[in-house]
């Protein structure tokens, strides 16, 4: 009986010092605690790093030689090799699929009853099948809504598109983690401009059928979840060019064994090899890893050897993933990312104009839109903030950008880098770059190097799309306990 009054007495004891510890940690620079409403409620998480969102793989950033990795035989000189870095950032495992994409049309359907036009906007072009010498008129009825085609990826959807289905994922997926949380309930009667938005949830103006609130340290009584609390997840997006051709490449596969910065191998495609046929010697030896157009008029083999098995898209999670866990980056569709296209690719830039970490041509700097009073204004009528592109006049006096809108930038400062659309060029500020071969591509587009482009506002058939999200924090990923960057003479003021 001592001795369990004993365990029973050391571990009350144990309990008590660590919730101690807990409540009674303090700023290392003031010494005031953190956490205590009679110390001003000032909070301090025990964060323990970013969730993964639906669908995403963590892929950790590294520097790569950007550019073609086999011979420009179009001589376009697009995208000549550069070393650059990119930060971790998390990518779709997957292309979004025709049933993703329906759920998001379900969703503007039922809540924006007022305003039809919405829906009418993002619905994809199926007319891209159709062609003047051929009989596709079955894919324009069946291929996005029949239910055999459900998990192949959506296509004749343009970059407008794309990113507004970017923004309204991250709205659900954030009002998903407050359902699951507790803080919200369920509400499929929302209606108009009554939904939830992450922006406007986080200014105010957007409520929701609370179910119960964090407390508030501070004033009392009980909060809504804010932006410092870490709970919401960051937006998802259009990966950027350079995210999008690291993702892809996926050189992780090829690192030396020792603890040297060291890939064993240069890689022509996002697996080893010259060809894009399976070397193991299992059943799958000879088939093709991705699917593409072998040669004029063979899109998938023959009878009894069908080889890729899709004279159009193939599911998502067809063939084998990458290093990184992702499906077809080479062949099936070929991708939208957020770049603007130029044919030069920072190449001609002086070194000081020329970015060598997280490279990107497509900045639109925005605001949220404010009163004379500096408070943010009413939400719009589809519950969005409204927002007003910066103009140059406000950072004429900056040093580190000049003006709002950056997707020429350098155009006129060079006689190498001129364009004249309609005239010379077909490429203008609305041209955005497209990533992968695709289904109806030959072998030689399928290198992660190369690069098209297409206006923003056209869809095509062999065009789909898949999303990123930036990495916050740790770029090894939640739980790095090896960091060199960490002091280790640390101290925590308790």
């Amino acid at each position: 009986m001592k001795v369990l009054f004993k365990i029973f007495g050391s571990l009350l004891l144990f309990s008590l010092i660590m919730s101690s510890c807990k409540h009674e940690e303090r700023s290392s620079t003031t010494g005031w605690k953190y956490n205590d409403p009679e110390w001003g409620g000032f909070e301090k998480l025990d964060y323990k790093g970013q969730e993964t969102g639906p669908n995403l793989v963590l892929i950790e950033g590294g520097t790569f030689v950007m550019g073609l990795t086999e011979e420009d035989v179009t001589y376009e000189w697009n995208n000549i090799p550069r070393r650059v870095t990119v930060s971790s950032f998390y990518m779709d495992e997957t292309e979004v699929a025709n049933t993703d994409y329906r759920e998001y049309l379900h969703w503007l359907k039922r809540v924006y009853k007022s305003y039809p036009e919405v829906y009418q906007k993002a619905l994809p072009d199926t007319l891209v099948w159709r062609e003047e010498l051929a009989y596709n008129e079955p894919y324009v009825e069946t291929y996005f809504r029949y239910p055999s085609f459900d998990d192949y990826p959506v296509v004749g959807v343009n970059w407008i598109q794309a990113n507004e289905y970017s923004d309204w994922r991250s709205d659900r997926v954030n009002e998903k983690i407050l359902v699951e949380k507790g803080i919200l309930n369920p509400n499929p009667q929302q209606v108009d401009s009554d939904n939830f938005n992450t922006e406007a949830y986080f200014a105010g103006q957007y409520q929701g059928n609370v179910r119960k609130n964090l407390p508030d340290l501070t004033n009392g009584g009980e909060r809504p979840v804010r932006f410092e609390d870490g709970i919401l997840l960051p937006k998802y997006r259009l990966p950027t060019e350079a995210e999008w051709e690291y993702a892809a490449l996926a050189l992780v596969g090829n690192q030396a064994a020792s603890k040297d910065e060291i890939y064993t191998d240069r890689r022509f495609f996002p697996w080893n090899g010259y060809t894009a046929r399976y070397k193991r010697h299992d059943k799958r030896q000879g088939a093709f890893m991705a699917n593409f157009k072998r040669q004029g008029g063979d899109y998938m083999g023959m009878a009894g050897r069908l080889n890729d098995k899709a004279p159009i898209p193939a599911p998502v999670r067809s063939f084998m993933p990458n290093d990184f866990g992702l499906y077809n980056m080479a062949g099936n569709v070929s991708e939208w990312v957020a770049d603007v296209y130029r044919k030069t690719t920072f190449t001609e830039l002086s070194d000081a104009e020329s970015q060598e970490l997280n490279p990107f041509r497509g900045n639109e700097f925005k605001e949220k839109l404010k009163d004379e009073n500096g408070n943010l204004v009413e939400k719009d009528s589809l519950g969005h903030l409204k927002k007003r592109f910066v103009e140059d006049q406000e950072v004429e006096n900056r040093d580190n950008y000049r003006k709002g809108d950056l997707r020429n930038y350098s155009d006129d400062d060079s006689e190498y880098v001129t364009y004249g659309y309609g005239k010379s060029s077909l490429v203008n500020d609305h041209s955005r770059v497209i990533k992968g071969g695709s289904w109806e591509d030959r072998l030689y587009w399928l290198s992660p190097g190369q690069r098209r482009f297409m206006d923003e506002s056209k869809g095509s058939r062999s065009v789909g799309f898949r999303c990123a999200m930036t990495r916050v924090g740790s770029q090894a990923g939640n739980g790095d306990k090896d960091g060199n960057y960490f002091g280790k003479s640390s101290r925590r003021y308790k």
